[in-house]
């Protein structure tokens, strides 16, 4: 079996790394709204911190600069579809979709219908070549992976989804997390194709945090009109930082995608996100945590399948065709050109 090229594993690892800013991100913003009574402000703060962090450094860095000057032409020009420029709007439906069903859902039920659409929909946005790595085939080997994935997550999840009351009433609420996990997939994508375009994922990553901070900016005065703002802003410096972990994983997964597709991309980061949760609940366990054996085997099994699902296997591999079997004068008559009779 050939060996994983360098620029794939490392590749594969940042996006492992990038996934575990997700958990981390997720308790920062997740304990700020509990600190302000309001998880759309949370989302808020987050977003806008971001904006002004990834702001500062594309001014203060002269890529930045320049991949900021080629904004406002790439759009103009119509260098890629111009719907794209409000990718960061899948970003801001993540947040919302957390803060309106995570306490109906649970964490875990949340997150299997994130990676679920997730995982499925990088198949299809890979085949429909909507990312800059361009079209990708949906083989069998990367079918496998995703139902592999899918499989390792409810595994791991299982503890908490036993706890669940009554899982057919909320099968409504998951369609929400099940929507933004779909267009996570698709945000990757474009802002991939936009990092091209723009030269820098600075550019595209101030792209996306615009998009997201007015739209949640918008969301959370309509929310303040109907029932009042929540508490003060904390003092303590930590509830800031889940904004730029924004950045850092929103610019990477833009320039990791050019290379890994979006499916791969996905993967890794999902792994991550399972990988980084896994020692949260070990070193900084929430209230009421317990960390179950199926949680750390659910976790095993995800690698397991990135590993099925990115690995240079040999063509062909799990494909449901066969090849032909062939008579020597049937394959001469074929590459002549001419049809087999009879």
């Amino acid at each position: 079996m050939p060996r994983t090229s360098p620029p794939l594993l490392t590749g594969l690892l940042l996006a492992v790394a990038n996934g575990t800013l997700l958990p981390v991100q997720g308790r920062i913003n997740s304990a700020l709204g509990a600190r302000l009574d309001d998880g759309v402000a949370a989302a808020v703060v987050s977003f806008t911190t971001g904006l002004v962090l990834i702001a500062v450094i594309g001014l203060a860095l002269p890529k930045g600069r320049a991949g900021l000057r080629r904004i406002v032409p790439a759009v103009k020009e119509r260098s890629f579809p111009r719907f794209y420029v409000v990718a960061g709007g899948i970003g801001a439906l993540y947040v919302i979709a957390q803060s309106f069903t995570i306490g109906l859902l649970g964490v875990a039920l949340f997150t299997v219908a994130v990676i679920t659409g997730q995982t499925v929909s990088g198949l299809f946005v890979d085949r429909l070549g909507i990312g800059p790595g361009g079209k990708r085939t949906i083989t069998g080997v990367r079918i496998l992976g995703s139902v592999l994935t899918i499989a390792a997550v409810v595994w791991a999840g299982s503890p908490r989804l036993g706890a669940a009351a009554d899982v057919g009433s909320l099968l409504l609420p998951i369609l929400l997390p099940v929507v933004a996990g779909c267009l996570m997939s698709f945000q990757q994508a474009m802002n991939g194709t936009a990092t091209v375009h723009y030269g820098s994922p600075i550019a595209a990553t101030l792209v996306n945090f615009m998009a997201g901070t007015v739209i949640l900016w918008i969301a959370w005065l309509i929310k303040v009109l109907v029932v009042g703002p929540g508490h003060a802003l904390p003092a303590e410096w930590w509830y800031y930082v889940g904004g730029p972990m924004g950045c850092v994983f929103i610019g990477l997964a833009a320039l990791l995608v050019r290379s890994l597709g979006v499916l791969v991309t996905g993967l890794g980061m999902i792994a991550g996100q399972l990988l980084g949760s896994l020692a949260l609940d070990l070193v900084l366990p929430a209230p009421g945590t317990v960390v179950a054996f199926p949680t750390i085997l659910g976790t095993l099994l995800t690698l397991f399948a990135i590993i099925v699902a990115t690995l240079p296997w040999p063509k062909g591999a799990l494909s449901s065709r066969r090849p032909a079997k062939s008579h020597s004068g049937q394959s001469r008559r074929q590459d002549s050109g001419q049809r087999p009779v009879g």
